[in-house]
């Protein structure tokens, strides 16, 4: 830690995400400052850095090893995260690394392990548990505000699909996009899922299909407390960027609902008009992105858990293979099988 109890970061990826995060560390924390960036586009990472007056590494290992840095944001490609988490694990840095951890389990599990062997902090970006609305459905089933739960909904739509490019490499949209509602359901139910039964089709673009994956998908899972939840996702909503989740219980319900620049209802003869809801993620999650980071700063600087660890970024990449399982056989399938 520097003298002045600031904790230092170095970003490792400084794309959308990644230069996203350097800007809410730099500007909207508190306790936190940036010190380093690191990209393999190295005139984005110069770009980057001369804006926030911080220091372009020239490799990620540099970085890492760099006494300005306390702890590494892992911001770059899914396929890297692993190798990144143990190096920042072995040179004793906390890692605050972007979710999935990896698509490939046994990948999950090296990391975790190093992380375990050096006793350093980790926590797993899964924002939307950061979300004030989502946080207040969690709180009044944690409560017992809506009694004994009964059911939960989430709804996960996104104004348009990704480039095919990017579908190719996602590791499917279980993995991709529902891995945030498979975390939710966990956070919200606080309970484990043991079963997941899903189904997967195309009815936004054949392309998508073309490239081994769905576009529209539902999921209904089973928890140990035999709580039922169910998820449905669609990559293109044509009003916007849709984001909603329910808990019902024996008492009432609590509903975190779409976010909208204001919530004044006009009536005419002709009908009702809203304010639209946002049409991109970063309109709708920048608040839970700062939150996210003043937790984690805050865990990390005073010696407590971090808020997402890495179990708790496991279990969803494990419902997201049983999900793709179950879509490609047919039938439920227990997370038993996966893990």
């Amino acid at each position: 830690m520097s003298g002045d109890s600031q904790l230092r970061l170095g970003v490792l990826g400084v794309g959308r995400i990644g230069s996203m995060h350097v800007d809410l560390i730099a500007n909207r924390t508190e306790g936190g400052t940036v010190t380093g960036v690191f990209d393999v586009h190295a005139a984005g990472a110069r770009a980057v850095a001369e804006r926030f007056g911080v220091t372009a590494f020239d490799s990620a290992e540099a970085l890492i090893a760099s006494d300005d840095v306390d702890a590494v944001a892992i911001c770059t490609s899914t396929d890297t995260h692993v190798d990144l988490i143990v190096a920042a694990a072995e040179a004793g840095k906390a890692i605050f690394c972007e979710k999935p951890i990896s698509l490939d389990l046994a990948e999950v599990d090296r990391g975790l392990a190093a992380v375990e062997a050096a006793g350093v902090p980790l926590h797993i970006g899964f924002n939307r548990r950061f979300d004030p609305g989502h946080r207040a459905v969690r709180d009044a089933v944690a409560d017992g505000t809506v009694g004994d739960l009964r059911q939960i909904a989430i709804t996960s739509r996104d104004p348009a699909p990704p480039p095919i490019g990017y579908i190719e490499r996602s590791g499917g949209i279980f993995c991709d996009m529902t891995i945030h509602d498979f975390d939710m359901a966990r956070y919200v139910a606080g309970s484990e899922v043991t079963e997941v039964f899903a189904k997967g089709w195309i009815s936004v673009d054949q392309a998508i299909g073309d490239a081994g994956d769905y576009d529209t998908v539902t999921a209904m899972l089973t928890h140990e407390n035999g709580v039922v939840t169910t998820i449905d996702n669609c990559r293109q909503s044509s009003y916007g960027y849709d984001q909603r989740v329910e808990a019902f219980g024996s008492s009432g319900a609590a509903i975190s609902e779409n976010h909208r620049d204001h919530y004044a209802l006009t009536l005419t003869a002709e009908g009702g008009r809203s304010a639209l809801v946002p049409n991109f993620f970063l309109e709708r999650y920048i608040p839970s992105y700062v939150n996210q980071w003043n937790e984690f700063i805050t865990a990390v600087t005073s010696g407590a858990p971090t808020p997402i660890s890495g179990a708790d970024g496991r279990a969803p990449l494990v419902m997201g293979l049983a999900a793709g399982r179950s879509v490609a056989e047919g039938r439920p399938v227990a997370t038993t099988e996966i893990d």
